[in-house]
């Protein structure tokens, strides 16, 4: 028979995930699947999950914008996408569906892959550029892996301090304002930005200067399209060290399919095959 794993989204016809886990499929010699169950704004949602519990599938993905939707259908969630607020990965555990969100590890994992000399320091100062789910899942994966000096900066304060009630008690985060924050960029070891400014096809955007950054410092764009985001194009150019997008998307993947299978999957030239494909899109 084989596992059966699909993901949820709309529109999602375009997505990379089915690639991704084909190739763990095969790395890790399992028979199975891997396919798009795209679900439009105008269908049931509800006749729609239903009838994915009717396939009895293993597990599934779930993109926008249905992260947060899923969740009432959901048998339970794990603390991870309690603490995020969203579901993007569930497993079928017995006949129980199981939601996960693997944004926060896939990040960590990408991370300290590229370096891993930075997890040495735990007093190593990050800034977080974002307040959306995408940082709120970033932020709780450094404040679990016991980073203390976790600061964000957001155009909406309010959302900021939001993501900053997830701290632990030994972490100290400050909100700084936005049009400010230009100015302390060199107080810091690692900058992650979490907004969409600089994805295509607006490419020639960037959140800020990044003139003032130290270097050696660890720039991280979780945008993927383009890979080499203007954001990281500056940060380069001040002697700043990057990290790219498309690694997380490879590592929250990655930690999906070990939810599924129990089985961790080496990526070994997969960050490079999906750097191709993506810079032939």
């Amino acid at each position: 028979m084989g596992y059966k794993f699909v993901l949820i989204g709309y529109p999602i016809d375009h997505s990379l995930s089915p690639w991704i886990h084909k190739q763990f499929l095969e790395k890790s010699k399992i028979q199975g699947s891997y396919s798009i169950y795209e679900i439009e704004p105008d269908d049931s949602f509800q006749d729609k999950i239903a009838a994915l519990k009717d396939n009895e599938i293993n597990g599934f993905n779930v993109t926008a914008p249905y992260k947060q939707r899923i969740i009432p259908f959901l048998d339970e969630i794990d603390r991870s996408a309690e603490v995020i607020g969203a579901v993007n990965t569930v497993v079928n555990q017995d006949g129980k569906w199981i939601g996960y969100n693997t944004d926060g590890m896939g990040y960590l994992r990408s991370l300290k892959s590229k370096y891993p000399s930075f997890y040495t320091d735990k007093s190593s100062r990050i800034l977080i550029i974002g307040a959306g789910g995408a940082a709120r899942g970033v932020y709780y994966g450094l404040v679990s892996e016991g980073f203390k000096y976790i600061d964000i900066t957001n155009r909406t304060v309010e959302n900021a301090t939001e993501i900053a009630k997830l701290k632990a008690e030994d972490t100290n985060t400050s909100i700084l304002p936005f049009h400010e924050v230009a100015k302390y960029l060199d107080n810091y070891d690692l900058i992650v930005q979490t907004t969409s400014v600089g994805m295509k096809p607006s490419s020639d955007r960037s959140v800020f200067s990044m003139d003032t950054i130290k270097a050696g410092c660890i720039v991280s764009d979780i945008i993927y399209q383009p890979i080499e985001t203007k954001f990281l194009k500056e940060a380069q150019r001040t002697g700043a060290l990057v990290h790219f997008g498309h690694t997380m998307l490879l590592y929250q993947a990655q930690y999906a399919f070990e939810i599924w299978t129990g089985k961790k999957v080496p990526l070994e030239s997969m960050d490079h095959q999906l750097k191709l494909i993506l810079e032939g899109r």
